[in-house]
């Protein structure tokens, strides 16, 4: 960027970030260019200034890609400029293949090549010169850019209808396949064509290179960064080797590093970097000695002729000492008469204005004159002065050097004029560049423009298929609403549904004379029924999502903890008899069950359990067993029987003592076995009404037989207990004066 133009610090700020984000360096760029293309994509996102930009390159960072395809113009195409490209294929690589001869390799560098379209053309020209084959084998394309997506792109190959609009018919047809709607370059060919990113400016140039494509992108560059990479180009090139740019680069116009071969298409060649030594033939300024001595006159005429002349000359001889002065070099160079003789290395000239002993040790080895153009010699206090300094070898006519000759001539003005020549032509090669970047943004503002319309054109046909899509998708979605309210409608019958089960299983729970707790695996209380919430005092939202074994009620929890663990395990248990204290502070007997909380895979999802009051029904027990204990050791005689059998179950001691049978024995018998002198269908008809509930007592009047035999008159008291588990039928005997077998009136 030219340091003289006025210093923007966001600008530049946003340079920075930007080289050191991606790596791309625009400091050699033309700093108006760089700004306006800066300024195009900021007019596009609608920032108002670089700082602003800058914060949003920061948050979004895939915006480097659009910024990067703006400031690097991807103008190209296929032989772009048709003229320039046919005097490539008639002229240049004929030339090229001849000087390599027929199994010579060729290299090839695209500078700059975008997408792909210029190396791939240069490929094509090149396929045909040699064939497929021989092609293949002996050339490499080099293409570099520093748009990696480009690049990318380039890769690939592939190129949509219009990109090859310009290439020719036969070799559309020859050198691409057709996929699709896209054209994909050959493979065999695109083997050899080897992309990678490179920057010209700062990046090694690629060596030995036979032709250098660098088309349009030196107008982009300041004067002394286009200066900074002739040379590089210069270097890569091999010896004759071509460069060709693009129509508005007029840079080589004036280089004394290339020729041109075809200026009106920019076509230039290398010159050997020798030229610049000048080296020549030496030439004898001085006679070879004589043995005649010269006349007076030819040698106050050689003397008048060397002291008038306006340059100014000195001698230095093979021993190194300045042999001869002139007037003029005396006057400028400050040398006295004195110095006639002297060492020529003792003297200020030697080094001042340019060092010149280096240069005459080389004169006289290699015998051909050097020339050092426009070297600053200053004279205090005058202005300094530009001067030119050629030194030649002087010899015999045998070619036997025998001094060399140094001249000086101020080309003060002629250096002036040059560089205001050089300003001149670099103004107008400025004025050039911007009118050709002017006219390449033209002419991607008019692609854009046809892409943009033709954009408009697939958006319109996408509006219109979104249209017919929208009104399908209506009535889509009319139909979807009317089975979403179907759905709605099932739903809220379910939810319904779902209440109404929710409030019968809680009216269940609630009618349910027991205690009901459902645990989770990790023994926290879900569910706690009402009867709990009498029993134990705790509502049962105070002790949902709470530990059961930490709760504190009448109830020892802690010796529940091997039955639940068990249940967890899909373990039941028994239940478990346990005295608490219920809410009202009285004590209670309970029997509490763990039982596996069970669902479809049948694994264990928790506990329930089920709390039984059995208060009432131990004192029942207890009382029953007393009541037992007394009828037990009564004498008076008691028989328990078999109601479909009448088997004896269960006798008193009084029975026992009274038929001398033992419990076991009378076990064996029936109430027949005791009665023989009672038919057994007598009996039957006596218990009939009992089983049919007609009557609920039957008196039969009998002789009972004891185990010696003895027969005993009794009164025999029958009543049916069906309301036991199982049904007994109970006989209670009393003594009787006399037996009728009858049933007692």
């Amino acid at each position: 960027m030219n340091p003289h133009e006025p210093v923007e610090p966001d600008f530049e700020a946003l340079i920075r970030f930007i080289q050191e984000n991606r790596g791309v360096d625009f400091r050699g760029y033309k700093k108006t260019s760089l700004r306006r293309r800066v300024l195009r994509r900021m007019e596009e996102l609608q920032c108002d200034g670089f700082s602003s930009y800058h914060a949003f390159l920061e948050a979004h960072p895939q915006e480097f890609v659009d910024l990067l395809n703006t400031v690097l113009i991807n103008v190209t195409s296929f032989f772009r400029d048709t003229e320039a490209w046919d005097v490539v294929r008639d002229e240049v690589i004929p030339r090229i293949l001849a000087r390599r001869g027929p199994g010579g390799q060729v290299r090839v560098w695209s500078v700059g090549c975008a997408s792909g379209e210029e190396p791939y053309s240069l490929a094509m020209l090149l396929a045909e010169a040699l064939g497929p084959e021989i092609f293949c084998s002996r050339v490499k394309i080099y293409a570099t850019d520093l748009d990696e997506e480009a690049l990318n792109t380039a890769r690939h190959a592939t190129y949509a209808s219009k990109d090859v609009e310009s290439v020719p018919p036969e070799y559309l047809k020859k050198y691409f396949e057709r996929t699709n709607n896209h054209y994909v370059f050959q493979r065999e060919l695109r083997k050899c064509v080897i992309f990678g990113r490179h920057n010209i400016v700062h990046d090694a140039p690629i060596s030995r290179i036979d032709l250098l494509v660098c088309r349009n992108l030196l107008i982009y560059l300041e004067t002394d960064t286009q200066n900074l990479v002739l040379p590089r180009m210069h270097y890569a090139l091999a010896n004759d080797g071509v460069l060709f740019l693009g129509k508005a680069e007029t840079q080589l116009a004036r280089s004394k590093l290339f020729e041109p071969i075809n200026l009106k298409h920019r076509i230039f060649r290398k010159v050997p970097q020798e030229w610049r030594r000048s080296l020549g033939g030496s030439a004898g300024l001085v006679a070879e000695p004589h043995p005649s001595r010269p006349t007076s006159l030819q040698g106050r005429l050689l003397e008048a002729i060397v002291d008038g002349s306006p340059q100014a000359y000195l001698a230095v001889g093979a021993d190194g000492n300045l042999a001869f002065a002139n007037v003029a070099a005396r006057r400028l160079l400050e040398v006295g008469e004195g110095d006639i003789g002297r060492p020529f290395q003792d003297l200020a000239v030697s080094y001042r204005p340019a060092e010149l002993r280096s240069r005459i040790e080389e004169v006289e080895r290699t015998g051909r004159p050097l020339r050092l153009e426009h070297q600053e010699f200053h004279r205090p206090p005058a202005d300094p002065v530009r001067l030119t300094i050629e030194v030649m070898p002087l010899g015999t006519r045998d070619g036997k050097p025998y001094a060399t000759l140094l001249s000086f001539t101020d080309s003060t003005r002629l250096f002036k004029m040059q560089q205001e020549l050089e300003a001149a032509q670099e103004s107008l090669e400025t004025i050039i560049e911007e009118l050709q970047s002017a006219n390449e943004e033209l002419e991607t503002t008019n692609e854009e423009l046809q892409s943009t319309n033709e954009e408009l054109e697939t958006t319109n046909e996408e509006l219109q298929s979104t249209n017919e899509e929208l009104e399908t998708m209506n009535e889509e979605l009319r139909s979807t609403n009317e089975e979403l309210e179907v759905a709605n409608e099932e739903l809220r019958r379910h939810s319904d549904d779902t209440a109404e089960y929710r409030n019968y299983t809680e009216s269940i729970l609630r009618s349910i004379d027991l205690g009901i707790i459902v645990l989770d695996m990790d023994l926290t209380v879900q569910s706690w029924n009402r009867w709990c919430e009498n029993a134990w005092g705790l509502r049962g939202e105070e002790v949902t999502g709470a530990t059961f074994l930490n709760l504190d009620i009448g109830l020892p929890t802690h010796r529940l903890r091997d039955a639940l663990d068990a249940a967890l395990g899909g373990r039941g248990q028994e239940g478990i008899r346990l005295d608490a204290i219920d809410r009202r502070g009285r004590s209670i007997s309970c029997d509490v069950r763990a039982m596996p909380l069970l669902y479809e895979g049948r694994l264990p999802r928790g506990v329930v359990l089920i709390i039984e009051d059995t208060t009432e029904a131990a004192r029942q027990e207890e009382c029953n067993r007393y009541i037992g204990r007394v009828v037990g050791q009564s004498l008076d005689q008691v028989l328990i029987l078999d109601p479909a059998t009448l088997r004896i179950q269960l006798t008193n001691k009084g029975v026992e003592a009274k038929l001398g049978y033992s419990l076991p024995q009378l076990r064996q018998l029936t109430l027949h076995d005791l009665l023989p002198g009672m038919p057994r269908m007598a009996l039957d008809e006596v218990v009939a009404p009992l089983l049919s509930k007609e009557r609920p007592e039957q008196v039969v009047r009998a002789a009972l037989q004891s185990r010696d035999g003895r027969s005993q008159p009794v009164e025999i008291r029958l009543q049916h207990a069906d309301g036991e588990e199982p049904p007994i039928l109970v006989a209670i005997i009393h003594d009787s004066p006399g037996p009728d077998g009858l049933p007692a009136g």
